[in-house]
């Protein structure tokens, strides 16, 4: 599938280059191809999935793998796979599209993610010749169903710490032994993507790498692995979590993935893939929920009128489809963003090498897009049952299940705290081995902040100051990134709270620049003016948020004169004017509530 042009960025680069809104993937650029699938997920789930959400919510696991074979059927489990074991072989921005639709149920959608991204993206990937074609046809046919086991009772964040053990045997098989925790699918799957150490005296090696945290393919028929009792969750009742215990697990030598003590690179590339599309399946979640708070203040009157014209409501409206058009608009520069990269170097469809490559180089976006939109969906969550009142708290209405669901989200696929030490810690490692110019960057910034006040030049184009409000956010960013390095060097990865401001500070800034870039992108459009006033509106609010992550940062790292110095380059680059973003919030709730839907 053949997606528009777009400039090629390295990760982290947004910091320091300035993008033509020609050269940024939006959705507004989505191929006739990529609408065609995104109008089949979302039949499939409104037709097939949502009427029958009652009967898994009661655990009716036979149902979810009828919907899964199904789903099979029309190809939704192979996007990322090559067409010579039965996938589609689609382009990374149909991967997001699929998430995007797919979220309007999210416990099937937790279930097709965890078969799909989290055990035919790792086998597709890293799974020999034979293992692909034992496994991934049954898989995509939704013969078989997948789960993956990574977290353990002792070791959830720091993966690699885990206790289950393997034990190589004289034939060369593994006796696996050891519990895990909090798997989806658990109950029904049939084969598991399972992370167990090997015996340290059977890793080869220099010794630096983790000892013998190595990744297996375990059928449930091998015997020895069981399930436990299904977990009472907050939310997502109609996807199956058990923890699995493994007793002698039997496992070939032709099911080792990958090689023993290099499961971490196995790990750590499918997060890197599943994070993107886990903040593509909470943009469209959120997009959704936005339709049904719009359709619920159109109908609902109190005082004689529709509470969809009163200005509180008109805020919070217009707010979240501000935030969710932000969140959107990263999502798909960053899916653009690996499929130019992959289109731009020469390779065989096969060849999976290209496809990792280009996933980990943006593996900083995709920890933005997890972060900010697990985020962005939990507060359009929460304002749709504010604005559903009473209503919103009870079963009757969706808004509440919908609250409940999202919780997860910001836990899955590594937690909102680890990925934002993950942030700016990817950066500061690419510029001390010279892969990103931000230490340069960081002191010509330091040394014009110093130096004597010069004026913006003249530009009175649209979206012109809201570029220069943007440009300003990549300043601070830098500024305190530099500082944090400058300051701290070994031992930054120790300093989380600073970490934690400057990732914020990152994220705002990724997300202001790519809805400008976007609105930019529409200019001459029929809907030009309603791209313009979401993405003022966010860069605006944006502005205030990377502003005050700055002084924080900036306070806790130094202080007296120098502080004060800090501070004072910091107010030059925060300067501008503040606009009437409760018109513009206007606007965009009046576009929802018409269309009664997500306006974009």
């Amino acid at each position: 599938m053949s997606t528009a042009t777009t400039s090629i960025l390295r990760g982290g680069e947004f910091l320091l280059v300035a993008s033509e809104p020609s050269g940024v993937f939006t959705p507004e650029r989505l191929t006739d191809e990529h609408r065609m699938i995104g109008a089949t997920v979302r039949d499939f789930v409104n037709g097939e999935v949502l009427p029958v959400l009652d009967r898994l919510e009661e655990k009716d696991w036979g149902l979810a793998r009828e919907l899964v074979r199904r789903g099979a059927e029309l190809g939704l489990m192979g996007a990322d796979v090559a067409e010579q074991y039965g996938g589609l072989g689609l382009d990374k921005v149909a991967s997001v599209v699929i998430s995007e639709q797919m979220s309007l149920s999210a416990s099937f959608a937790a279930t097709f993610g965890a078969h799909a991204n989290l055990v035919v993206l790792p086998l597709s990937l890293f799974g020999t010749e034979d293992q692909k074609q034992r496994y991934l046809p049954r898989l995509l046919s939704g013969e078989m169903v997948g789960a993956y086991c990574l977290s353990e009772p002792g070791s959830g964040s720091d993966a690699l710490g885990a206790k289950a053990r393997a034990t190589r045997q004289p034939d060369g098989s593994f006796l696996l032994n050891g519990e895990k925790m909090w798997i989806t699918n658990g109950g029904f799957a049939d084969l598991f993507v399972i992370f167990a150490k090997v015996d340290p005296s059977h890793v080869t090696g220099s010794g630096s790498e983790p000892a013998g945290f190595t990744a297996f393919i375990v059928e449930r028929a091998f015997g020895g692995l069981t399930s436990g009792k299904e977990e009472h969750k907050m939310g997502l009742h109609g996807s199956s979590t058990t923890p699995i215990i493994l007793q002698d697990v039997r496992v070939p030598a032709e099911n080792l993935l990958g090689e023993v003590g290099k499961g971490h690179k196995i790990a750590f590339n499918v997060l890197n893939f599943a994070r993107y599309k886990l903040g593509a399946m909470c943009g469209g979640g959120a997009q959704g929920a936005i339709g049904e708070a719009a359709r619920y203040a159109a109908t609902r009157r109190q005082f004689g009128a529709p509470i969809a014209s009163f200005g509180a409501i008109r805020h919070k409206l217009g707010e979240m489809v501000a935030q969710a058009y932000a969140t959107q608009s990263l999502i798909y520069r960053t899916a653009g963003l690996i499929d130019a990269r992959i289109a731009a170097t020469p390779h065989e469809a096969t060849d999976q090498s290209v496809v990792l490559a280009a996933v980990e180089e943006y593996a900083i976006e995709a920890s933005i897009a997890k972060v900010f939109g697990s985020e962005m969906m939990d507060f359009v969550l929460d304002e749709n049952i504010q604005v559903h009142g009473g209503n919103g708290y009870v079963r009757d209405y969706p808004a509440e299940r919908h609250y409940r669901d999202s919780r997860v989200n910001r836990i899955f696929e590594g937690t909102n705290e680890i990925n934002r030490l993950l942030i700016p810690g990817m950066l500061a490692r690419r510029a001390a081995k010279g892969g990103l110019g931000l230490i340069a960057a960081a002191k010509a910034l330091q040394d014009e902040l110093l130096g004597p006040p010069s004026l913006p030049d003249a530009d009175d184009s649209p979206l012109a100051e809201e570029r220069r409000t943007v440009a300003n956010g990549k300043k601070a960013s830098l500024l305190a990134l530099g500082l944090a390095m400058q300051t701290y060097r070994e031992a930054l990865p120790e300093q989380q709270e600073v970490l934690i401001h400057v990732a914020d500070m990152v994220m705002e800034t990724y997300a202001a620049d790519s809805a400008l870039l976007r609105a930019g992108a529409a200019a001459g459009t029929a809907a030009a003016d309603l791209h313009a006033a979401a993405a003022r509106t966010f860069v605006n609010d944006a502005a205030v948020r990377i502003e005050a992550s700055a002084r924080q940062a900036l306070a806790t790292m130094v202080e007296g004169d120098t502080l004060r110095t800090m501070l004072a380059g910091l107010k030059r680059l925060f300067r501008q004017m503040p606009i009437n973003t409760a018109t513009l919030r206007r606007q965009l709730a009046d576009a929802a509530v018409a269309q009664g839907a997500y306006p974009f």
